[in-house]
């Protein structure tokens, strides 16, 4: 999927297999290697990126739908939903442009990707047993039971060479 000329790959699994390591690894990889990369986070909780107390807060409080907090090495724009989750297209449509969007999570979405594979737990499948949009895994130790192409959860430079290779992208 590209979004403005953007590519996009996600990185997905259960929580705790190394998903967030991994974009954290791949993201200084890839854009030491001369990419822009930007990534896209799904939280499952409610989160916020400021304080109680802080100017942006109160004006969250208060009622604003928007919020930009402005400054001289970063900015944030913190917007109130209203309830519903944001669409990941949506997001991709708000991102600068840039070479390559990394998302972390967003299981169902149909972006190609890559799970992270931790402990075998009955009560959670291998998202790829229920995702056809996983094209590969990446793991500890090998699965013997996948046809998918594995790679070892370290090996960022094998990693990094697949995504660029799956969405077209040359470093």
């Amino acid at each position: 999927m590209r979004s403005d000329a953007k590519a996009v790959f996600g990185i997905t699994g259960w929580k705790n297999t190394g998903k967030t390591t991994l974009v954290e690894r791949l993201v200084e990889h890839l854009t030491a290697s001369g990419l822009k990369v930007s990534t896209i986070k799904r939280a499952h909780h409610s989160f916020d990126i400021d304080r109680e107390g802080t100017d942006s807060f109160r004006h969250r409080k208060a009622g604003a739908q928007e919020v930009a907090i402005v400054g001289q090495q970063r900015w944030a724009l913190m917007h109130e939903g209203g309830g519903s989750e944001t669409e990941l297209e949506d997001m991709l449509a708000r991102l600068a442009p840039c070479d390559l969007v990394l998302v972390e999570g967003f299981k169902a979405s149909p972006i190609s990707k890559i799970e992270c594979m931790g402990e075998t737990r009955a009560d959670r499948p291998p998202v790829h047993a229920e995702h056809p949009s996983v094209v590969a895994l990446a793991n500890t130790a090998a699965d013997n039971t996948c046809a998918l192409p594995q790679f070892r959860r370290d090996d960022i430079t094998a990693i990094a060479a697949f995504i660029c290779a799956q969405t077209g992208l040359r470093r």
